[in-house]
């Protein structure tokens, strides 16, 4: 596929698209010394082991071994082909690939960005007719009685269907798309007869973006008495209300510059917030949050404050999406809405001001939270409740890290019921005992504890990959030094990936081109390979080397090269002593080898 990009395209692309930039759009990423480090989008972790360096332009997972360049960052994330991958990066960066090469896609691709057009051309339909026509005034009045100004209504795009079977059909026909693709979409439902009716008529259209702000969905609310009231579109390979979260697209660089984000239930919450100027927000579905939901939070931002409605369902929604974000590591806090408002009321009621001050600001800590949620359970005012009450959370305390938090709660308990310090602090003992946690550790969800990673731990490799593993990372560097090698050298490693990385590295370098790590992982085809490469280029190296040093590392490489060659050459004579019926030769032949092999062991 890349050779139907030219190649100067390819590399404009690649340039305009820095892989620290593109990649914080995916992932909350921490810098630390030269590199940047996040948890790996491609495997489930909780300590960051996935690296960028922006000097090279190059990615390196050192937990699952994934790696590459932007590109091959985009084509991973997204699933994408390489061309795919280059548009998206192209629409990015403002720039224009060749209109020839616009239907190099798979059947499927095709498939799916028909759909997204047809999202796109609803999405401006209704917004229009919402904003600007008498089919729409009664979905623009719905939204001006919910209290959204025309500003925050054109943000997010929000529209309305109008109550006619064939307007959707018919509009959508006319623009080309086919019938079946659109039932297979959701946008249209197939009746018994084999007719068609728009799915949303009757309804103000609430789109929803995936995490690039394409809509990829409709929500859907009923203002004419039909049901159901809320409706979504129906799942599908571009929608999965279970990976997604509304707004996201929007909250991302918000929720980067404040370092937290309020997760809401609602849509109207949402905007609401995002009205009032409160915009690092987001909501799921309508359904309750999933452990992919809460990973992908993870993956941006350390602190989740929910802010769910104030009712016992609220309530009951908030706990179980707490644990939930808690075992992804999120730093979990509680916003308290009283007298059962949902936030969306809270901020029609008080204004934006006090929901930002007395709601977010103040928010509980999970813990503050657990107590009064437990607490709404028992009798008080009865001894064995109020026992059993402490009992339950004192096992809630007892999984909390923090021995200054831990304290804290026993003193507020030990305040509020009379109780012993003494006494709640040997029964909290007796349970981190049994929970096999009495020793303290850093604090699970600690801002604090973002220690560079360290590699897994592997086999200690022999020194002569050791040399060549170094050696190709200079070479990746340094043109000048791959010259030397290739004089002294040339492709005699002994690992054949190395070989390889070492053909391909003369060849890009003969082409004249300068040393790029992200332009060479183009070149290659072969998948390990590249990861190998940037493994490689990921390793530790000093600025400045010395020939002496480059000279070992040959030394080391040709030193096994003929001691492995001179093995082998001893297995070929014992072979043909044995051929020949000579038992003692075959013998004495073995014990050479054998002793060469404890010399290289030894050296090693």
């Amino acid at each position: 596929m890349a050779n139907q990009i030219p190649e100067e395209v390819i590399e404009e692309v690649r340039k305009a698209n820095d892989i620290v930039d593109v990649i914080g759009e995916f992932v909350q990423l921490k810098k630390q010394g030269r590199n940047y480090f996040g948890l790996c989008p491609f495997h489930g972790e909780k300590s960051p082991s996935f690296s960028v360096t922006q000097e090279k332009q190059i990615f390196h997972c050192f937990g699952c071994g994934k790696g590459g360049n932007v590109v091959t960052f985009v084509m991973e994330m997204e699933n994408y082909s390489f061309f795919e991958a280059m548009k998206f990066l192209a629409d990015r960066s403002g720039i224009g690939l060749p209109e020839a090469n616009t239907d190099h896609q798979s059947p499927a691709s095709k498939e799916n960005q028909n759909v997204l057009a047809a999202y796109e051309w609803l999405t401006k339909l209704y917004h229009h007719l919402i904003r600007y026509t008498k089919d729409g005034k009664e979905g623009y009045q719905y939204l001006k009685d919910r209290g959204l100004n025309d500003e925050v209504i054109d943000e997010f795009q929000l529209g309305f269907a109008p109550n006619s079977k064939d307007f959707t059909a018919e509009f959508l026909k006319k623009k080309g798309f086919h019938q079946a693709l659109l039932v297979k979409a959701g946008l249209l439902s197939l009746q018994n007869d084999n007719s068609v009716t728009d799915r949303f008529r009757g309804r103000v259209i609430f789109p929803i973006r995936n995490h690039i702000g394409k809509t990829i969905a409709f929500g859907g609310r009923s203002i004419t008495g039909l049901e159901p009231k809320y409706l979504n579109s129906a799942e599908s390979e571009l929608f999965q209300k279970g990976k997604l979260l509304f707004n996201f697209d929007l909250a991302k660089r918000h929720i980067r510059k404040e370092n937290e984000v309020v997760l809401f239930e609602g849509y109207m919450d949402v905007i609401s917030a995002y009205q009032v100027g409160i915009k690092n927000v987001i909501a799921t579905m309508g359904t309750s949050l999933t452990e992919m939901q809460a990973k992908l939070l993870k993956r941006y931002v350390d602190t989740v404050i929910i802010c769910y409605d104030g009712d016992r369902a609220g309530l009951d929604a908030t706990y179980k999406a707490a644990n939930i974000l808690q075992n992804a590591g999120c730093n979990v806090k509680v916003a308290n809405l009283q007298d059962n408002l949902d936030p969306d009321s809270y901020i029609k009621a008080y204004g934006g001001e006090a929901f930002k001050n007395e709601i977010i600001k103040l928010s509980d800590t999970y813990m503050s939270f657990y107590m009064r949620y437990v607490k709404k359970d028992y009798n008080l005012s009865l001894e064995a409740d109020r026992l059993n009450y402490i009992d339950v959370i004192l096992k809630e305390l007892a999984s909390v890290e923090s021995s200054i938090e831990r304290e804290f709660y026993l003193k507020e308990i030990e305040k509020e019921y009379n109780v012993s310090l003494e006494s709640l602090s040997e029964e909290l003992r007796v349970l981190r005992e049994k929970q096999g946690s009495l020793r303290d550790s850093t604090p699970k969800n600690s801002n604090t504890n973002r220690a560079i990673p360290k590699r897994k731990n592997k086999q200690l490799l022999p020194a002569y990959q050791n040399a060549e593993r170094k050696l190709l990372s200079y070479m990746l560097q340094d043109s000048l030094i791959t010259e030397k090698v290739q004089e002294e050298l040339g492709a005699g490693f002994n690992i054949d990936a190395h070989k390889i990385i070492a053909t391909y590295l003369f060849a890009f370098y003969e082409e004249g081109k300068d040393p790029d790590v992200s332009l060479f992982l183009e070149k290659l085809n072969d998948e390990e390979l590249k990861q190998l490469v940037s493994e490689i280029a990921m390793l530790p190296t000093m600025e400045e080397i010395s020939d002496k040093e480059i000279n070992d590392y040959v030394r080391i490489i040709q030193s096994y090269s003929n001691v492995y060659g001179r093995i082998k050459s001893l297995k070929e004579e014992q072979r043909l002593a044995e051929q020949q019926n000579n038992p003692i030769k075959a013998a004495q032949i073995l014990v050479q080898i054998i002793e060469i092999q404890k010399q290289l062991k030894r050296s090693n």
